[in-house]
């Protein structure tokens, strides 16, 4: 091996392992970055973590729902109540708001609608609010990023009436489906 590439082959292996670490930081438990809720308090008695949803308000969409570090969740508007249609590559870019074992979530001030959860293809447990199915974007790196705010016409910032938050306060029931 010529003298002159091995500072180049060093470097190259160093940020093949910073990759390969950044990666199962990301990938290490199904939640993944973007596991459970936003603020986990143990419960009494030893039981799973519950998971408070909070509102966040931005001066052009107005309010917002935030999970786990404060950051942006999202609806699908291609999504039925009760349904997700984001597998595959989709969930890689829109990570699903996941519960794992006795986790639980619950509502923060201003947050009023019911949660649940449905069973994904892969097992999980993905949480709901009003039926919505609920998602990350792998787009937003810290709290209170909006950056998947309208993409594609179809995802949008879930409103705390439920549903998507098309901007402008609040949701439009005219242009967006509510669920």
């Amino acid at each position: 091996m010529d003298r002159t590439n091995r500072p180049l082959i060093a470097r190259i292996g160093l940020l093949a392992v910073l990759g390969a670490l950044v990666l199962a930081a990301c990938n290490g438990s199904t939640g993944g970055t973007y596991g459970s809720g936003a603020t986990p308090k143990p419960t009494a008695g030893g039981g799973g973590s519950v998971y408070e949803v909070k509102v966040a308000n931005d001066t052009t969409i107005g309010a917002f729902l935030t999970g786990e570090d404060g950051k942006t969740l999202y609806v699908l508007t291609k999504d039925t109540p009760g349904v997700s249609t984001c597998t595959g590559a989709c969930a890689s870019s829109w990570p699903p708001f996941v519960l794992e074992g006795s986790e639980t979530v619950k509502g923060g001030t201003g947050v009023t609608g019911a949660f649940g959860t449905i069973t994904r293809d892969d097992g999980t447990k993905q949480v709901t609010y009003k039926d919505a199915p609920l998602y990350y974007f792998a787009g937003d790196a810290s709290a209170g990023e909006i950056n998947g705010q309208g993409l594609n016409g179809v995802w949008f910032v879930a409103s705390p009436d439920g549903g998507p938050n098309s901007g402008a306060g609040s949701p439009s029931a005219s242009t967006k489906p509510r669920y």
